[in-house]
């Protein structure tokens, strides 16, 4: 499809406009960045040394096709807990982070003629790319009123003879809501029952801060639901804090689905950096990824509490629904009952404070007016400041933001 077909990248057109001019970043969607020296530090091996995480004289050819056994075999594991058919290495294929490997998926599995549901509000690939593919997209809307989850009987009537595929987003960007367990087993049910394939975007799985593990509603992955035909992708970006190497992977119980997705990788990707890969085997490894995760929940525990008590006493202007899961939070801003423009608001917040936050109507559709996502799994400290200079703003700068008609 010619390029012209494909509208521009909302989100992360913003976000190249504005990320390296702010002072208090609260749009970054990644837990706070470590440094190699850092992801050493939180290892248990207190004996390893930087060359168990880069061999500087490993000779740097292709390496392994679709990614290092070592890498391959810690993502397995992890998705083969407490199930009961393990996930073998085979199974996963390393991809240069969770946007390529959406890309890869949805291009080995999409044309001209399909139907495609989509979990929505959401990050625009899962939605554009099908369409520039061709195929009619519905989305499935999550609803404020109902803490942001879809309504099931409107998924089922959505299924047309000629769906292909599910799309899900587990945990929500950019609500922080999750897809609760008996949900997901009722969408896996009724997928395999029409044969249809689920692709679920889990690149901000496994950072639950706000529903205990012991909930009834608290998500499994996707992958661990006992249908074949689901594949799920993720990242080291998000939960893992390691957005600069670059490592994503593809994930599914189907030899046939890992194959056709292989050969489109072919076509885009060859190999990825082994170097990258080290350092992300060295993350997930049982002696890093315990310290690593437990560093993220619970700063994300911590700010997640600063921010809603931020939202509290400014509850005049401002409401949301509070995330349960991942690094970002929906919050509507309205004054005299009527939606702020928040492109406006955005952007004179951070001409005059230094602050960055997103436009939910600019990046996730016009329905969405008055909302803006903030990202409060940075530097708990960058969260206060920000928060402290918003407050500011608030007092003395938003009675003259315009407002828009709902």
């Amino acid at each position: 499809m010619a390029p012209d077909r494909i509208p521009p990248f909302a989100v992360e057109q913003w976000m190249n406009d504005h990320e390296t001019t702010c002072k208090y970043n609260l749009a970054e969607t990644c837990c706070a960045s470590v440094s190699i020296d850092q992801l050493l530090a939180l290892s248990e091996n207190k004996e390893a040394k930087i060359t168990d995480i880069l061999d500087t004289s490993r000779i740097q050819d292709y390496g392994e096709i679709t990614g290092t056994t070592d890498l391959r075999t810690q993502l397995s594991r992890l998705y083969s807990s407490k199930v009961g058919t393990p996930l073998t290495a085979k199974n996963v294929l390393i991809t240069p982070g969770a946007i390529a490997a959406n890309h890869m998926v949805l291009y080995s599995l999409i044309g001209p003629g399909d139907h495609v549901v989509c979990h929505y509000p959401t990050y625009q690939q899962l939605y554009t790319i099908p369409r520039s593919l061709g195929a009619e997209v519905s989305l499935w809307k999550s609803k404020p009123e109902a803490n942001w989850l879809p309504d099931f009987e409107e998924l089922k009537a959505m299924v047309t003879d000629n769906t292909k595929l599910i799309i899900l987003n587990n945990p929500q960007n950019p609500t922080g809501a999750v897809l609760p367990k008996p949900l997901l087993h009722k969408i896996i049910d009724f997928a395999e029952a029409k044969n249809l394939t689920i692709l679920s975007d889990e690149v901000y799985r496994p950072l639950f801060h706000s529903i205990s593990p012991l909930s009834s509603d608290f998500p499994p992955s996707t992958l661990s639901l006992g249908y074949k035909n689901v594949i799920v992708t993720g990242s080291l970006s998000k939960a893992y804090s390691l957005a600069g190497i670059r490592i994503g992977w593809v994930a599914s119980r189907s030899a046939e689905l890992i194959e056709k997705i292989t050969i489109t990788r072919d076509y885009t990707t060859i190999s990825v950096s082994q170097l990258d890969q080290s350092v992300a085997a060295f993350a997930l490894a049982p002696d890093t990824i315990h310290a690593l995760l437990g560093r993220n929940i619970q700063m994300a525990k911590a700010n997640v509490d600063i921010l809603d008590r931020w939202i509290i006493k400014h509850d005049e202007y401002c409401s949301w629904i509070k995330p349960l899961a991942g690094t970002t939070a929906f919050v509507k801003f309205q004054r005299d009952g009527k939606p702020i423009d928040t492109v406006a608001f955005c952007q004179s917040l951070q001409d005059k404070m230094g602050v960055l936050i997103m436009p939910g109507d600019f990046a996730f559709g016009e329905e969405f007016k008055g909302y803006v996502r903030i990202g409060y799994v940075c530097h708990t400290e960058v969260l206060k400041e920000g928060l402290e200079e918003m407050r500011k703003f608030m007092r003395k700068e938003y009675d003259d933001l315009p407002v828009l008609e709902s």
